[in-house]
């Protein structure tokens, strides 16, 4: 690395894994949903998998079953009796089940992996990197490239479906290439496979994993809109044959049926006109991402195999099981682990909310960044070298860096000419006598798949 650099913790020494306390916390374990980097909430010992927006959920369960509980209590039944048996049972029963199946597949839309890849704990091998010598290290690499100037992932790959090439991309924050139809979640923060589009309504990603049942809801929710409708208004026309009075009379007589009229005709239109959508998108076996991204009109899509084979992938083939075993033990003890949940140390539920809420640094590791500026040069120096940084002979630096007022992400420490640029120059030069040779980065600290600091 050329020129001095100046480096200045991100984070408090409190989120960071110390490295003196390694061998006894390699003896503790967690369960894989305690140290999970996504941003989802677990329940029932991480059976239960949401979004970080679950709290949505309360909102619309009271949405459907507040007029729901309406429309029985002071509709139905009233209707019921004027209907007479034996049809009149009925009224009640058909809306207590359709709004009990709603929020049944409510819970299994929202409460369920939505298909999540699997993060990796480091970038792929060298091997699978096209054009690159895989006896080569990435310092070699960067040598031979002129300017050291290191090797780099491409960031799209063409793969084959159907015969038609389709683009894949590379995922910097979960280190792998995403299958197709997989997107990352900017919300939940994970790679989500046949990713539609994150819900606030459910708080949950829709993808592979319950794009059926989150149809399901839809579907449902619109026939149980248009049933309370329909049943209002048949409850008033009732109302005006028995009482022979005007329409507005009836409305008088059954206010609750005024008010479910107006308020499931204007959620019909929404609710189905998403169902309108989405049974199209099914027909054409899109998602919503795709539709409004790729537009595959006026060109062909890979995926459509037709409507009835589309229908049958979406409602008739088998959910694939889970790539992702939140309830399993992870341990320090695992190279892996270490790497993908330990690098900042196991979080606590108050540990994890602050983390989210630092300005300096998010759980978007591979793609964050602090550029660091020293004699008109700046330096990137990319977050999977944070652990290397932070090795036990340099946790005295580090200490003093610390102590300095901490910058925001993405900053760049400028030189300030007169005696604030002095006393920049002389704290790095203390920085890096101190650090000198203690401290290697990259493939030189020994690190199998390391990144250097890249000169931009």
């Amino acid at each position: 690395m050329k020129g001095k650099t100046l480096f200045k913790s991100p984070l408090h020494r409190s989120h960071l894994s110390d490295a003196s306390s390694t061998s006894s916390a390699s003896v503790a374990t967690h369960r894989l949903y305690q140290v999970w980097r996504g941003k989802n909430i677990f329940l029932c010992g991480g059976r239960l998998i949401f979004g970080p927006d679950a709290s949505s959920i309360v909102l619309t369960v009271a949405l459907i079953m507040t007029p729901l509980a309406l429309f029985v209590a002071f509709v139905s039944f009233r209707l019921a009796e004027l209907i007479g048996k034996p049809l009149g049972p009925a009224v009640p029963a058909t809306a207590i089940a359709v709004g009990a199946f709603d929020v049944v597949v409510l819970v299994l839309t929202s409460g369920r992996d939505p298909g999540i890849i699997p993060r990796n704990a480091r970038p792929p091998d060298p091997e699978d990197r096209p054009g690159t010598d895989s006896s080569a290290s990435p310092a070699a690499a960067g040598a031979g490239g002129g300017g050291g100037a290191l090797w780099s992932l491409p960031p799209t790959r063409d793969v084959y479906v159907n015969g038609m090439v389709v683009k894949v991309k590379y995922c910097h924050t979960c280190m792998l290439y995403r299958p197709p139809r997989c997107s990352h979640c900017s919300v939940c923060n994970n790679c989500v496979e046949r990713f539609d589009h994150h819900c606030p309504w459910v708080g949950q990603c829709i993808g592979k994993r319950n794009y059926r049942f989150f149809f399901m809801f839809i579907s449902s929710t619109t026939f149980l809109c248009l049933y309370v409708f329909g049943v209002c208004w048949v409850n008033l026309f009732l109302i005006t044959r028995q009482y022979d009075c005007s329409f507005g009379r009836a409305v008088a007589e059954s206010p609750v049926s005024g008010f479910l009229i107006v308020y499931t005709f204007v959620t019909a239109w929404f609710v189905g006109g998403l169902t309108a959508f989405h049974s199209y998108l099914v027909c054409t076996n899109q998602t919503t991402y795709e539709n409004f991204r790729y537009r595959y009109e006026g060109k062909a899509n890979p995926f459509n195999r037709g409507a009835a084979a589309n229908l049958a992938e979406i409602f008739l083939s088998p959910i694939p099981p889970s790539r992702n075993d939140f309830q399993a033990k992870v341990s320090l003890a695992d190279p892996d682990a270490a790497a993908l949940y330990y690098s900042l140390g196991p979080l606590s539920s108050e540990s994890r909310a602050s983390f989210y809420t630092r300005g300096s640094l998010s759980f978007d590791m591979a793609k964050a960044s602090f550029d660091l500026d020293y004699s008109a040069k700046r330096t990137s120096v990319a977050s999977s070298d944070f652990g290397d940084i932070y090795g036990q002979q340099a946790h005295g630096a580090l200490d003093r860096c610390a102590t300095q007022q901490q910058q925001p992400r993405h900053s760049i420490f400028g030189a300030v000419p007169g005696r604030d640029g002095r006393k920049v120059d002389d704290e790095t030069d203390a920085v890096t006598a101190e650090l000198g040779t203690t401290m290697q980065y990259g493939a030189a600290a020994g690190r199998p798949h390391g990144r250097e600091f890249e000169v931009v």
